[in-house]
């Protein structure tokens, strides 16, 4: 009976989410694509040609919105589930966190890119603490992994949730970039502990 109960509420947020019936006008996946929208307008992140590393792509929103700006680019798209094609993206699917799929990726960019972007985060489980340390990895290990594949004025964006490893992180992209932000969109739920780090310029 709870579950239901949860299901009803949750359904009942989507039919009222302004961004929910925005993005079936627009033909977006999901609302997310309106989160990397925001990130955009603020700190100025793609334009035409870029190449981008998009990891825990699906369903593909951030890559729908990618792929509009960067137009003749390149795209890179990630996850775990299978996605339905995007323009000529190029896509792998795997487990980011393990080494085959890390070097798929740096097969594929056959050059260093200018943005790599996260917005993986664990199934939850409920506990705020333990879901926000765990995403808190996959944001630690996408931004080392960032460390590699970018060019030296390159841009890494991620989903960052406050908690355990908050600072930790924002500790370690200053170690890293030259230019570090933590943004939370308007289109972030007000209810999530959801934040997104921007981080630009290699050190």
């Amino acid at each position: 009976m709870k579950k239901n109960k949860i299901s009803k509420n949750w359904v009942n947020k989507q039919r009222r989410d302004i961004y929910v019936r925005q993005s079936k006008i627009d033909g977006y996946r999901a609302r997310s694509a309106y989160k990397l929208m925001e990130i955009d307008e603020k700190f100025s992140i793609f334009k035409g040609g870029l190449a981008v590393v998009d990891i825990g792509a699906a369903p593909g929103s951030w890559s729908q919105y990618a792929e509009k700006k960067i137009k003749n680019g390149k795209l890179i798209s990630v996850d775990l589930k299978k996605m339905e094609p995007i323009g000529k993206s190029i896509q792998i699917q795997g487990d980011f966190t393990e080494e085959n799929i890390k070097d798929q990726i740096l097969k594929s960019t056959e050059r260093k890119v200018n943005i790599v972007m996260s917005d993986m985060a664990v199934n939850t489980t409920g506990i705020k603490n333990i879901d926000a340390i765990q995403t808190g990895e996959l944001c630690m290990e996408a931004m080392i992994f960032s460390k590699d594949v970018l060019l030296s004025d390159g841009s890494f964006i991620s989903k960052i949730f406050m908690g355990g490893s908050f600072n930790e992180i924002v500790a370690k992209g200053k170690e890293i970039f030259k230019e570090v932000k933590v943004f939370k969109p308007k289109s972030s739920r007000k209810d999530s502990k959801e934040s997104f780090i921007i981080c630009k310029k290699l050190r």
